[in-house]
């Protein structure tokens, strides 16, 4: 696609190969076009687009937003417990556990200290000012998010100030609920299947129900983070920017995200946990540092993603203008 740059390759040895091998790779959504011209598109994307800086950007706006987003979750849970609750089960410390589940370790206690500082707090119902300057703030996180967006490499159509929040507002109300919603998922499905079927291997088969548990609850909680990592990822790339409504909602950019976020988050988890000293370098600090760097990791993953649906849209353009010609 850029000659200048297919030039340059053609002087080094073995990427010339590559560069060939890949130019062989025809795509049969885009018409003459090449795996070489989709992957250069999108490394252009990434470069020129200025992908770190961006993700810095979402990521100190969503750290902001993080603490008005559980005060909208403490407040709204309360009203929900009377008609989740299952059996004993105290679903507002299930609930944590189930935010707490997709962080990592040292992460996950700091973050369980300031939710229930919050939730101890004596606040308003769902009319008090905290509680509606809390909506207007997460809306500030997802704005950011569709601001980086829109500064992409090859995004072109832009929304006017007024339109792109009222998509963000929309967008952090729908993901907040998204968020219960898979919560009481979870804890029913913990409650209702993976202990029923423990307990039934465990007479039929002989089988430990007590493992059965373990290992069944640790499935479910990497069935639901995929699920919901998927759903997140998809409707902030569907709703982000204005082209975005002209792809389609479950896309490659999403699935890769989604994939990303669980192969990273584990393996993050493993280096803060084995090898990571946060905790004896900054002491009280340490869990709010990895915090911090982990909301910047997957901004960069989230970003990947949606370069990827930016070049793939960018190539249907581009062959639909060749073939209109």
């Amino acid at each position: 696609m850029s000659v200048a740059i297919e030039e340059r390759l053609e002087k080094i040895p073995v990427v010339n190969w590559l560069v060939r091998l890949l130019k062989s790779i025809k795509l049969k959504a885009f018409e003459g076009l090449s795996f070489y011209d989709l992957l250069e598109m999108y490394l252009l994307g990434i470069v020129k687009g200025t992908l770190s800086a961006r993700a810095s950007s979402i990521a100190f706006s969503l750290f902001m937003a993080l603490f008005p987003l559980m005060i909208f979750l403490v407040t709204l849970v309360p009203f929900l417990i009377p008609y989740v609750s299952v059996g004993n089960e105290n679903f507002d410390g299930q609930f944590l556990l189930f935010l707490e589940s997709f962080l990592p370790s040292a992460t996950s206690d700091y973050f369980g200290e300031i939710y229930q500082q919050i939730k101890d707090q004596k606040r308003g119902g769902l009319l008090s000012s905290t509680f509606l300057l809390s909506i207007f703030l997460v809306a500030n996180g997802v704005n950011s998010i569709f601001g980086g967006f829109e500064n992409s490499y090859h995004v072109e159509l832009t929304r006017n100030f007024l339109r792109q929040y009222a998509y963000a507002l929309m967008v952090g109300l729908i993901l907040s609920i998204l968020l219960i919603v898979g919560a009481v998922a979870f804890v029913y499905f913990e409650f209702y299947i993976v202990e029923y079927t423990s307990e039934y291997l465990g007479k039929t088969l002989g089988y430990d129900v007590e493992k059965g548990d373990t290992i069944g609850v640790q499935l479910t909680k990497i069935l639901f983070f995929m699920v919901l990592s998927y759903l997140t990822t998809a409707i902030l790339y569907y709703f982000g920017t204005a082209e975005g409504r002209k792809a389609r909602f479950f896309s490659a950019g999403a699935l890769m995200t989604t994939l990303l976020f669980v192969l990273t988050s584990y393996l993050f988890g493993v280096y803060v946990e084995k090898f990571a000293r946060y905790n004896e370098l900054y002491g009280a600090l340490g869990g709010l540092l990895i915090l911090m760097v982990f909301i910047w990791l997957n901004c960069n993953i989230l970003l990947l993603g949606f370069e990827l649906n930016a070049t793939l849209n960018s190539l249907k353009k581009k062959h639909e203008r060749q073939k209109a010609s």
